[in-house]
């Protein structure tokens, strides 16, 4: 779909693309070529797509013959998807993204991707949703801001580095496949966009409760990036259980959170587990 045919879809809607919705269309035919090419779908595979607008991008996954379930909040948008897309390989919902049960649409053996341009004002959440799956998808590719995909992407040591980054390495190798100009979209939003890629890890922790446990402390350390992780955590687990856990797995009790792999959190919240059992 080019920029003239979504004006005429507009118009005929009566509709304008909502900025608290972050409704930024894509409308470069030539970009989302290279989006299903870099994909590769498979047919008859499942492909979660959130945001998916007036169908661009849908139109290519379908046409390669795979399942996809397509999540949009806008009543009008699905109401013009279901009359211009109504085919059998497509799932339509009708809700808030970051209120769907996805453990519900793909449970446990039921493979899956999410390949999506989403809506900027709820990547973080929908991310966020994607990390704490059981069943999570072996492969998400996302069309984000550009400075939200290189916290993402980011290493330790780095100012993006922050604990989406950590959450993410959890389970994922994240990388940044290209740099898209406002120009692709209409509305053109003020911001430089990317195209991330994340590649489920064959050695990705599926211990949910592990992962959880973990993520609190990640959570926590960070909202405070720059104090000792030493002084963060006495104040939950005990000072003497934290010197034992941090002296377990390598740290020291002044080191920062933002110089931490992500790694050694896994082995903190094990290890802070264990502290405190041998304590009871």
């Amino acid at each position: 779909m080019n920029k003239k045919e979504l004006l005429r879809v507009l118009e005929k809607l009566g509709m304008r693309p909502g900025r608290g919705l972050g409704q930024n269309f894509l409308i470069d035919n030539n970009l989302l070529d290279w989006i299903v090419r870099r994909n590769a779908p498979v047919e008859g595979e499942d492909v979660l797509e959130v945001g998916p607008g007036f169908g661009a991008l849908t139109r290519k996954l379908l046409e390669c013959g795979i399942n996809v379930t397509a999540v949009e909040f806008d009543h009008r948008i699905a109401e013009y998807l279901r009359s211009e897309l109504a085919v059998p390989n497509l799932h339509l919902i009708e809700a808030d993204a970051c209120h769907v049960d996805y453990a519900e649409l793909f449970p446990a053996g039921r493979k899956f991707r999410s390949i999506a341009n989403l809506p900027y004002s709820i990547s973080t959440i929908f991310i966020a949703k994607m990390l704490e799956l059981e069943n999570a998808p072996v492969e998400m590719f996302f069309m984000l801001q550009k400075e939200m995909g290189e916290r993402l992407a980011a290493e330790p040591g780095s100012k993006a580095y922050g604990a989406l980054s950590v959450r993410c390495a959890f389970r994922y190798e994240v990388k940044i496949e290209k740099i898209v100009p406002p120009t692709v979209f209409y509305p053109a939003p003020e911001v430089e966009s990317a195209l991330v890629s994340f590649k489920l890890k064959k050695d990705a922790s599926n211990d949910i409760a592990l992962l959880r446990r973990a993520t609190g402390i990640v959570k926590s350390l960070f909202l405070q990036r720059r104090k000792q992780m030493g002084k963060i955590l006495a104040s939950s687990y005990g000072k003497e259980n934290v010197e034992a856990a941090l002296e377990k797995v390598g740290l020291t009790w002044e080191t920062r959170p933002d110089k931490v792999p992500y790694q050694k959190f896994i082995e903190l919240a094990e290890a802070l587990q264990s502290a405190q059992q041998e304590k009871q």
